[in-house]
């Protein structure tokens, strides 16, 4: 009796892992997840072309990048924007500032304080911060403000709550240990707390939300391939 039984219990731990396992699978299944190493990977910030157009689609910035010889990897819409299609915060594209921090307080995601700021420095370091800690200086080569902060510090922003049923797309970006960036969309509508859980359990101390149902990305890697869209900013990786 005592070999069956311990087969028994080997059986039932088996079968719980394997639950286990497919259940984190499906959970995974609700986001297309995009990490990019700065190192190895080229990203870059776009809101207008040469003559000043806007690009206001991923489509549209694939076609302009392919007639420069490049090719698009990778692109999601980079932040909130006004209904000009300007950016709603600030923004930094090359080292120059197109458009001031945005410190106001008034009602929106945009607005759920504390909000903050995705940037990348002229040595293609990744970073997030709360808008109030920014400090723009001439290492920042490209920068996007957004809201609110999903992950704070390790924590969750303390307004998300986990039977929320604000359900909505959202896409967002975090900074993880090693330094890589992970873009995250979600699939199907999500609330913020489940969302921002997925940046948390992932290991990114700081991530931040850039938009929602609007959100688009474009992945072929993952057979995700969204270019419509009418954006402010732009953010892609490109290959030669």
């Amino acid at each position: 009796m005592k070999p069956l039984l311990i087969f028994y219990i080997l059986l039932l731990s088996f079968v719980g892992a394997a639950f286990t396992a497919s259940n984190s699978a499906t959970e995974d299944e609700r986001f297309i997840d995009h990490r990019v190493d700065l190192k190895k990977q080229t990203i870059q910030f776009y809101w207008k072309d040469e003559k000043g157009q806007l690009y206001r689609s991923l489509g549209a910035l694939k076609q302009s990048l392919h007639a420069k010889g490049k090719k698009l990897v990778f692109a999601t819409n980079g932040g909130m924007y006004q209904t000009d299609n300007s950016p709603l915060g600030l923004y930094i594209e090359n080292g120059k500032v197109l458009n001031r921090l945005n410190t106001k307080d008034a009602t929106g995601n945009f607005y759920l304080k504390p909000n903050g700021v995705f940037y990348i420095t002229n040595d293609n370091k990744a970073g997030i911060c709360t808008t109030q800690t920014f400090e723009n200086n001439s290492k920042i080569k490209y920068a996007t403000q957004s809201g609110p902060m999903l992950v704070i510090d390790g924590k969750l922003h303390s307004a998300f709550q986990k039977n929320s049923t604000n359900l909505n797309i959202r896409n967002g970006v975090g900074v993880l240990p090693d330094g890589k960036i992970m873009f995250v969309i979600s699939r199907k509508e999500i609330n913020f707390y489940e969302f921002a859980t997925y940046f948390q359990n992932a290991g990114c101390k700081y991530a931040l939300y850039l938009d929602g149902f609007v959100s688009r990305t474009y992945l072929p890697e993952k057979n995700w391939t969204q270019t419509d869209g009418d954006f402010g900013v732009i953010i892609g990786e490109t290959s030669k």
